[in-house]
């Protein structure tokens, strides 16, 4: 150690004894040991100007050897962790000196080092020498806590309420922050409860104290308060609010929704509830009743840029273009989040093939959590418009930096490769990535490039090692029963997957078009027509308009098949799949 680090720790030290022995000061030092000054529990109580404590009386104790030795040591111990040696120099000086400043450090300390013994011995000391100390008392509460005596912590915690001034519920509030950090949670709610026993008719106080319970993790008691409280309260937001946040926590989102769509019912005007119904059904994934809610948000409040967000993702997810892309435009408009709109503005750009718009709209994303995908995207996009190169290069050169995924730096890459049929490159690509670390996304990104390739068996393989881990994963089973479905004579097997598929996302309109093509492949006509219009309505796609055109074709109905491919070919006009059917059936 250098001489000034020596110096510096001495006249810390110093600094320390004059405080402690210097009768005319009251207080513990802050800076001479920060990993002990710091002893909990911190002070939380604030006391009223009437019944400000004055300072105990200090003695009038002569600095010898033997003190200064003792301070010296437990100081030093403490600086280098050795808190066992700390505590004990500092209850012999408590002891002995009797001193209450010396008594309330050695008392902090032992907290700090969670000695419990040695920190009970040195709090009651401190409350025999200053019976008037509310931090005194703080202590006491802890400690008794920790040995399980609720009856003393209930006397220590009362003396606490009766000498700080603030509202009953404020002083929970206080409460919980110095025992929300106990190991014993259940003895803690067993004294909260005394301690509410005279409180249960005060709406605030339950809702503080249901807070508290949440805070501990007592979701079912705290619910059981809230549930006073809402009604004790109708029109508490807050406390509404809190208890639907309960509910979810508790998995109990059905619940949830009813009791606020009842109580919606009779507060019609209640934006903030309304906006918790909206989000709960968003959420809930309910999508189509969550922008129901959100449109008549946005009636009275037109720029509230959560409800305007909202409704632009609600619209973006069910594909209705301008409608979303009218509300990112009015959020750029009020210069709200702007960067989330530029990407999703970007994305609906690029879905209607404007590339050159899209490439600057996500030259505006400048930073959020789109960045990254933005910049993605831009690289795709120089792939589209032919610069492949420059694209792949852009891609590549991304993947040294830190903190960004590898998996859709991967997966970019082998789309770029694959949309140029450089097929072998982008299977090398997914081959190598697999083998670092296998992911659900890069099985199917290599299981859609097999298809490509006529590679069925790697395709089932991976899908099924999708599967295998997760059976609810809606895309692996679409993909796979479609994959069956159009180039096996596997029809049944086939169903069974883009059934399961059906079953968790039934408005999802590339599982439509699926269970419309394994229907019309097994000879179910009429059904097959029903499920490929509702997906062609979804989602004015290529492929989906080529079967739903063959469907009708088949089933007699020209003019109606004709009309469907005329319409999508004026959309997109190059489209491979939809050229093929239309070359197979129409001269």
């Amino acid at each position: 150690m250098s001489s000034l680090a020596i110096y510096k720790g001495l006249r810390s030290l110093v600094g320390l004894l004059l405080v402690l022995f210097i009768s005319a000061c009251a207080s513990v030092p802050q800076d001479s040991s920060p990993e002990l000054a710091s002893a909990e529990p911190q002070t939380a109580v604030q006391e009223t100007p009437e019944t400000e404590q004055k300072s105990p009386e200090r003695p009038n104790i002569e600095l010898t050897e033997d003190i200064l030795f003792k301070v010296m040591l437990a100081e030093i111990a403490g600086q280098r962790g050795k808190l066992k040696i700390a505590v004990e120099n500092y209850l012999d000086l408590a002891r002995t000196t009797r001193d209450p400043v010396v008594v309330e450090r050695a008392t902090r300390i032992a907290m700090y080092a969670r000695n419990n013994d040695a920190a009970y011995e040195a709090a009651t000391l401190w409350l025999e020498l200053d019976p008037e100390s509310p931090d005194a008392h703080q202590v006491m509460t802890v400690m008794t806590v920790r040995r399980g005596d609720i009856d003393q912590a209930l006397h220590h915690l009362e003396f606490i309420l009766e000498n700080s001034h603030g509202k009953f519920d404020q002083k929970l509030w206080m409460i919980a922050n110095f025992l929300g950090r106990e190991k014993d949670q259940l003895v803690v709610m067993q004294l909260m409860e005394r301690l509410m026993e005279n409180h249960m008719g005060d709406a605030d106080a339950m809702f503080a104290f249901a807070n508290v319970s949440a805070r501990m993790g007592n979701m079912e008691r705290a619910q059981d308060l809230l549930e006073q409280v809402v009604k004790l309260e109708p029109e508490n937001d807050a406390a509404a609010l809190t208890y639907i946040a309960i509910l979810q926590k508790r998995g109990k989102t059905k619940e949830a929704l009813e009791w606020l769509k009842l109580e919606l019912e009779n507060r019609k005007d209640d934006f903030s509830l309304r906006m918790a119904y909206a989000r709960l059904l968003t959420d809930a994934k309910r999508f189509e009743d969550a922008r129901q809610q959100f449109e008549t948000l946005v009636v009275d409040a037109p720029n509230n840029v959560d409800v305007l967000y909202a409704l632009g993702l609600l619209y973006l997810q069910v594909n209705k273009l301008d409608d979303a892309e009218r509300f990112f435009t009015k959020l750029t408009t009020l210069k709200k989040r702007i960067f989330d709109s530029n990407y999703y503005l970007g994305r609906i750009a690029e879905e209607k093939n404007e590339l050159d718009k899209a490439s600057d709209l996500y030259q505006g994303v400048h930073g959020g959590e789109n960045y990254f995908d933005a910049r993605i995207r831009l690289s795709l996009i120089q792939a589209k418009q032919g610069d492949i190169e420059k694209a792949l290069t852009n891609i590549r050169s991304i993947k040294g930096k830190k903190g960004i995924s590898r998996l859709i730096l991967v997966q970019a890459e082998g789309e770029i490769l694959t949309e140029e049929k450089r097929y072998q490159e982008a299977m090398t690509v997914y081959n190598k990535a697999i083998e670092e670390e296998s992911h659900p996304d890069l099985l199917y990104s290599r299981a859609m490039l097999a298809e490509k390739m006529g590679l069925m068996e790697i395709l089932e393989t991976d899908l099924k090692a999708i599967l295998a881990e997760d059976a609810e994963n809606a895309t692996a089973l679409n993909a796979l029963g479609y994959t069956l479905a159009d180039r096996t004579e596997r029809f049944d097997e086939a169903y069974d997957y883009i059934k399961r598929a059906y079953a968790i996302s039934p408005d999802d309109f590339y599982i439509l078009d699926s269970l419309g093509w394994v229907l019309y492949r097994l000879g179910r006509f009429d059904e097959a027509a029903d499920y490929l219009q509702k997906a062609l309505e979804l989602k004015n796609d290529p492929e989906i308009a080529a079967h739903l055109g063959e469907v009708y074709w088949v089933m007699g109905n020209k003019k109606a098949a004709r009309e469907i491919w005329e319409t999508a070919l004026k959309g997109t006009p190059t489209d491979d799949r939809l050229l093929e059917v239309i070359k197979r059936f129409k001269p």
